[in-house]
């Protein structure tokens, strides 16, 4: 954590959009983030993978000026791919959050929250993430349970999960 960050999570303004209802300024910011932390930190890959332009967009912004960070700022992001694109499930993915913000749990409320609206954009289907290996049991509190063994991708061990169908409350 840094070291003047404070411990209380700031408030999150969300937006769940398909590809081409994102603005520009929202595609600069979810590949920059992305970038940050997918390339930066974790090594070299293509990120842009051709599944962004069938997947749902689920971008976290700060609501207010919060630890140096600007209102608006972009801390948060995930994408929902289409089922049949990647899997024959929906599928969860590029979950990452700023560097600024982790330690705060953050993590777990934008997981329930993309696990939330693909239940709601896919009702009772399955969702499948190809998840690092470590995250494991982390996935494994939202229901996803392993699939098969450990594998390699982009130089990092992950493991299949499924997450079954979940009925909706009425």
């Amino acid at each position: 954590m840094h070291p003047t960050m404070t411990t209380t999570p700031p408030d999150i303004h969300w937006t769940w959009c398909r590809f081409p209802d994102l603005g520009l300024q929202d595609l600069y910011d979810l590949l920059q983030l992305r970038a940050r932390v997918f390339i930066l930190e974790q090594g070299p890959y293509l990120d842009p993978d051709g599944l962004d332009q069938c997947s749902w967009h689920l971008l976290g912004r700060l609501a207010h000026d919060w630890d140096g960070l600007p209102a608006g700022e972009l801390v948060l992001y995930l994408r929902a791919v289409d089922p049949g694109v990647k899997y024959d499930e929906p599928a969860l993915g590029r979950v990452v959050n700023h560097p600024a913000v982790r330690g705060l749990g953050l993590g777990r409320v934008l997981v329930g929250e993309g696990v939330r609206r693909c239940d709601l954009s896919w009702p009772g289907q399955a969702n499948r993430i190809s998840a690092q290996a470590h995250l494991a049991d982390f996935y494994g509190g939202f229901g996803y349970q392993p699939v098969g063994e450990v594998y390699l991708e982009d130089d990092i061990p992950h493991r299949e999960m499924l997450r079954p169908g979940q009925a909706l409350a009425a």
